[in-house]
């Protein structure tokens, strides 16, 4: 085993830090360490985020400029696409993508290709951590290997560790610093400089047994709210044929001040973990010949969301003598929740697909996303449009996918013909409510 040089290291804030892929999660955890007195490198290989990053400039709504150039003015934090500068540096976390592959399995390439970008220039005494949510097995299986192999040994000739992203883009009460980080190490001595390195950033740190039980505790987080927001969206589909609200009915439950916990219906699951995170399980649970059925079901319940939204459209229309095909429609919003800038695996792009496929004249605004571009499913070139009050009644139908704050719903609705409300964003309109569709 190797000794510990890298403690000391890490305690006098001399260890360098890297941090491979700076998006939504790489980005403010590399200005944690900067600003923690760390000298971090970013590694990616966007040039447009490393251009950005040189010039202080965020491409990310909730995080600011003026911090991250006050940190790349100082020199405390520079970003390259040159793995080999990877050498030099004492601790390396990686922060890549993990989505789903068309046939909805776990899609390792990002992960895979970064392991293989690394292992020529992995040197004795380093650190290296996965943040990337995957499932169990995933550290030891798939990236530990990629680094072992010029002959070092993980745990024995370098450090080893996972520990799982919690990021919630626009959650103004948590951030990267204030949230409580797991950390699982491949050995005690790796558990050991893993949770120095975060222990001298971050408030709190919270060490586990193993890389497999953190790999599947980031799993269990997020599984718990998908199933609980199946349950919710089933509610509200059997609250509509009853004709009861449902959003009135999460609302009287909440005041239970024990017990009971509230989750929100929406037209699907959005963002890089919950609409994914099941699936990395399911997948790794065939390797044991076990059939997670109530994950399974949740899943599907949450993947049919858009369909019935589109279904509800269609019947909306309906009753005023309209038919989807030909049908002009407004969506507002493409990020997968409000306001952020953030529309990966958003319901939005699902539900747009399928009002097109249905021969629907769809348009859409959102002020964080100017620009939809194919890719992920999505099969079309967009752009924002003005959610110009005078134009409104021109639409056959406005649908609320995302409800942004800075949205006047009161007049989107006065001066709109429909407008389908999948958030509950209407829910403070007084007049013509008689317009409004929950869906």
């Amino acid at each position: 085993m190797v000794g510990n040089p890298l403690l000391g290291r890490i305690q006098n804030r001399e260890a360098k830090v890297g941090v491979v892929g700076l998006g939504y999660v790489g980005l403010p955890l590399g200005m944690a360490f900067a600003e923690a007195g760390f000298p971090v490198t970013g590694l990616d290989v966007d040039q447009r985020k490393i251009d950005k990053i040189a010039k202080g400039e965020s491409y990310i709504k909730h995080i600011p400029s003026a911090p991250l150039a006050e940190l790349t003015n100082a020199g405390k934090l520079k970003a390259t696409n040159d793995f080999a500068k990877s050498r030099e540096l004492d601790c390396v976390i990686i922060c890549v993508p993990t989505p789903l592959t068309a046939s909805r399995e776990p899609d390792m390439s990002f992960i895979v290709a970064t392991g293989e970008a690394l292992a020529p220039y992995v040197r004795p005494g380093q650190l290296f951590i996965l943040e990337s949510t995957t499932y169990p097995g995933t550290t030891e299986e798939v990236l530990k290997p990629l680094l072992e192999k010029n002959g070092l040994k993980a745990g024995v000739d370098f450090f080893l560790a996972f520990s799982p992203e919690r990021e919630d883009p626009g959650n103004k009460g948590f951030n990267t610093k204030t949230i409580p980080k797991v950390v699982g190490g491949y050995s005690p001595a790796c558990l050991e400089v893993a949770t120095a390195l975060y222990g001298s950033a971050l408030k709190e740190v919270v060490p586990v047994s193993s890389t497999r039980v953190a790999e599947l505790a980031k799993l269990l987080e997020n599984i718990y709210r998908c199933v609980n927001i199946a349950m919710v969206n089933e509610m509200k589909m059997l609250c509509d044929r009853m004709n009861v609200d449902v959003w009135e009915v999460i609302q009287a439950a909440s005041t239970k001040p024990f017990g009971f916990q509230p989750f929100y219906p929406g037209p699907g699951l959005g963002g890089h973990c919950i609409p994914i995170d099941p699936f990395y399980l399911t997948w790794k649970a065939r390797e044991f010949e076990f059939h997670t059925k109530f994950i399974e079901l949740a899943g599907e319940v949450n993947w049919q969301m858009p369909y019935y939204v589109v279904q509800r459209t269609m019947e909306a229309l309906n009753q005023n003598k309209k038919v989807l095909n030909g049908a002009k429609v407004l969506c507002i919003g493409a990020a997968y929740k409000k306001d952020i800038d953030d529309f990966r695996e958003s319901p939005s792009l699902r539900v747009m697909t399928l009002l097109k496929e249905k021969g629907a004249d769809i348009s859409y605004h959102d002020p964080y996303v100017k620009e939809l571009h194919k890719g992920h499913g999505f099969n079309m070139e967009m752009k924002s449009v003005p959610l110009d009050p005078e134009t409104l009644n021109q639409y056959d139908a406005v649908m609320i996918l995302t409800d942004h704050s800075h949205i006047d719903y009161n007049e989107l609705v006065q001066r709109s013909n429909i407008v389908v409300d999948t958030r509950n964003a209407t829910k403070a309109v007084t007049q013509g409510r008689e317009k409004i569709v929950k869906a």
